[in-house]
């Protein structure tokens, strides 16, 4: 079976979104819990940037060693010495150029023409590859380049020394049959060039980022560049979980796996969130605090019998602690027994109804029910059945 390598750009991508800034200590903490997670490759920053972010990635690199730590630069000497001096302490390092393609961005950001950015992809890559082992080539924007010139910047890439071609849906434009297509047609032209390696980047400016990478893997990509928590430029990348997660679960569809360790997901998330205080919304799929949390009755009924019922994956399996029944006006019968069991009561089936009637109430004017809510109902219940069993505590008491 093929393996996808992951390639985890939160402290370069992910970074450079609005409120994410880490300082070099916190890159540092971060990058140990990312190389724990087992990406193949973690991108440590854009050392061209700042003094800070070149110091960062130095430490990062120097103290990183089971993957690839590599460095950004466009393609300029500048920048490729810069993200050098940044991975120069690193065991396996890789240089990682860019250039955009896109006639959009020739024209409007560049302000040069076709020709004359396929000479400076050559020459830069040539510059690069004469320094460094591993050379990775980005065409920025690539989804939105006419095909032929594309392919034609990719063999220049090539022809130069980069072993890794990167071909970003830089701005979350493409669809996944598009975006698949554009590999298949650029794994065509690189016929005599098999080792080279395909690599995906997506943002997710239509919410198709995911989906996006998970089409460039169907289409032969066997690297596909993402963040914890889908961080990134505006609306973020793809999400380092939610693709684990999809190609481990449809491993029959994708027949793929990676090398990471599902059960680190969870903890990186958190750690990403305490280091930078932005939290992931509730419904986020994997590390949201919803993902196994059930409130609705058939729901919950279900799980309790069986989990996979409502659940593809264990929550251990991914770092989450336990999966939760929340108790609310949709909860059934049936949660609201187990969780009074988890806190060690038990009723009969009568008082068991006027318990679950009364929590429906409470649900109606709350938005969750509390154990101290449950809790209050429950002895509610039982002086009304039975005064003398005021204030009886869990079945597990001695009775004194």
């Amino acid at each position: 079976m093929d393996t996808v390598q992951i390639f985890d750009t939160t402290l370069r991508d992910g970074e450079q979104s609005p409120g994410f800034s880490m300082n070099r200590e916190e890159k540092l903490r971060l990058a140990r819990e990312i190389e724990e997670l087992g990406v193949d490759v973690l991108e440590a920053g854009f050392p061209i940037a700042s003094p800070g972010d070149l110091e960062a990635t130095r430490a990062v690199a120097a103290e990183i060693k089971r993957c690839r730590v590599a460095a950004l630069a466009r393609a300029r000497q500048d920048d490729i010495e810069a993200a050098l001096r940044g991975i120069e302490p690193a065991a396996k390092p890789r240089l990682h150029v860019f250039l955009a393609t896109s006639d959009l961005h020739l024209k409007h950001k560049l302000h040069t023409t076709r020709e004359e950015a396929l000479a400076r992809i050559s020459e830069m890559v040539r510059f690069a590859h004469r320094r460094c082992e591993e050379v990775e080539f980005s065409a920025e924007d690539a989804s939105r380049t006419e095909p032929e010139y594309l392919a034609r910047a990719v063999l220049a890439a090539v022809e130069s020394g980069a072993t890794i071609i990167n071909l970003p849906d830089t701005v979350g434009y493409s669809t996944p049959d598009e975006y698949g297509e554009m590999f298949r047609q650029i794994r065509a032209r690189l016929a005599a060039h098999p080792e080279v390696v395909l690599s995906a980047h997506c943002h997710d400016d239509l919410g198709l980022a995911v989906a996006n990478s998970l089409a460039a893997v169907e289409a032969g990509v066997r690297q596909i560049e993402c963040t914890i928590n889908g961080i990134g430029e505006r609306a973020g990348n793809a999400s380092v979980e939610e693709l684990a997660v999809a190609l481990h679960v449809r491993q029959n569809h994708y027949h793929v796996a990676t090398n990471l360790h599902l059960e680190k997901l969870y903890p990186a998330s958190r750690m990403l969130s305490s280091i930078t205080g932005v939290h992931v919304p509730p419904n986020k799929a994997v590390v949201g605090s919803n993902a196994f949390a059930h409130e609705a009755g058939i729901h919950q009924d279900g799980i309790l019998k069986n989990p996979l019922t409502y659940e593809i994956i264990n929550p251990e399996s991914v770092g989450v602690p336990a999966r939760r029944l929340v108790l609310g006006k949709h909860s059934g019968r049936n949660a609201i027994r187990a969780r009074l069991a988890d806190l060690g009561y038990e009723l009969p089936d009568a008082e068991l109804a006027e318990c679950y009637a009364l929590a429906i109430a409470r649900g109606d004017a709350e938005k969750e029910i509390t154990d101290r809510d449950l809790l209050s109902i429950y002895h509610q219940v039982r002086r009304a059945h039975s005064p003398e069993h005021a204030g009886v505590g869990p079945k597990t008491s001695t009775g004194r």
